[in-house]
């Protein structure tokens, strides 16, 4: 069994008050998972997680660019690299 220690956010009035036994063999071979026992809940917390997703995601890639390119766009503050997405947006050829 775990003892008290100061400073984790709990008081040991707190900690004394908690009646928390050992669980059994046969307490321990009935859990059943979250997801199972609360599977509305557990979609409902899969599904909040993240930002939605997008029907046309943008892709990583590596690309070189001048020195003088990166500085300028750096230049005009933050958001630089969806500006260099735009211009390349822009200037593509049909």
């Amino acid at each position: 069994m775990k003892k008290f220690e100061e400073g984790q956010g709990y008081s040991k009035e707190d900690w004394d008050a908690v009646d928390s036994p050992e669980l059994t063999d046969e307490q321990i071979a009935e859990m059943r998972p979250f997801a199972e026992v609360f599977p509305d809940l557990a979609e409902s917390i899969r599904r909040s997680r993240g930002l939605p997703k997008v029907a046309a995601p943008k892709q990583q890639i590596s690309l070189r660019l001048d020195p003088e390119v990166i500085e300028k766009f750096k230049a005009t503050g933050k958001g630089w690299q969806a500006r260099i997405n735009d211009v390349l947006k822009a200037a593509k050829l049909d």
